[in-house]
């Protein structure tokens, strides 16, 4: 049955209970004044109704749902940190001459607040990501990435990512830097015209995944203390980070 009939099924379903109310109480107790009185309440009270159900039930029941969405989403994205994202971070900051201008800056901390996540993510925005393709083992990169290949293609395929636009632009250039390293044949005699294309495509990935790691670590210290304090532990940009807890 079409959907849209079924809807007007259903409402003269309802005006018929209604009518067929109303009559059973005027045959009960006579008297119309008052049915009258009902009725005119009723109505009067159906646009404070509609307030309260289209306008405020609606919005609390789309944040409720917003919410569990964004925990499914942040749930994908941080398999995606844990499997691929903070091993390319170490990789790539590695290979990063000017690093250790900014490395300090990007230990975050317990205290950090709202404002200071805010204020790195700015500086990170315009920051001059570098890489040094001289002091990147091309090789390595590439078995590690099409190790992953099958699961960053699924992550592609997963619907939840379509409302995260910068996240699936993140992936994107991943996958793109994994294609552009199996399509060559000889990772160890490139020419520096390849060598510098290859270049570009490393600082697009790399300056896509710090965006998304500060965000995702913003999103832990609000809503998983635990999975925060192993992530602070284990933080790629940290020298002297360690998953072991020190007292």
């Amino acid at each position: 049955m079409d959907i849209s009939k079924s809807y007007k099924i259903f409402g003269i379903t309802l005006v018929v209970a209604s009518t067929i109310i109303y009559f059973f109480h005027y045959l009960i107790f006579h008297d119309p004044h008052h049915i009258f009185i009902f009725l005119v309440s009723d109505i009067a009270f159906v646009p404070i109704e509609v307030l309260l159900v289209t306008m405020i039930l609606h919005k609390l029941l789309s944040d409720m749902e917003r919410s569990k969405r964004l925990d499914k989403l942040n749930m994908v994205i941080g398999v995606f940190f844990s499997e691929v994202g903070t091993k390319l971070l170490a990789f790539f900051s590695d290979a990063d001459p000017g690093l250790e201008n900014v490395r300090n800056r990007l230990i975050v901390r317990k205290d950090w607040t709202d404002e200071d996540f805010e204020e790195i993510t700015t500086f990170l925005r315009n920051y001059e990501y570098s890489v040094d393709i001289g002091n990147v083992d091309l090789v390595f990169l590439r078995d590690f990435l099409r190790k992953h290949r099958s699961f960053m293609a699924g992550l592609l395929e997963n619907p939840s990512l379509l409302e995260h636009e910068s996240f699936t632009g993140l992936l994107r250039a991943v996958f793109h830097l994994m294609e552009e390293l199996v399509s060559r044949a000889d990772l160890e005699d490139l020419p520096e015209s390849d060598l510098d294309h290859l270049a570009l495509d490393i600082k697009r990935a790399y300056s896509r995944l710090v965006i998304e790691w500060l965000a995702y670590m913003k999103y832990l210290k609000h809503n998983h203390s635990y999975l925060f304090s192993l992530a602070m532990r284990t933080n790629p940009f940290d020298t002297k980070s360690s998953a072991v807890v020190h007292s």
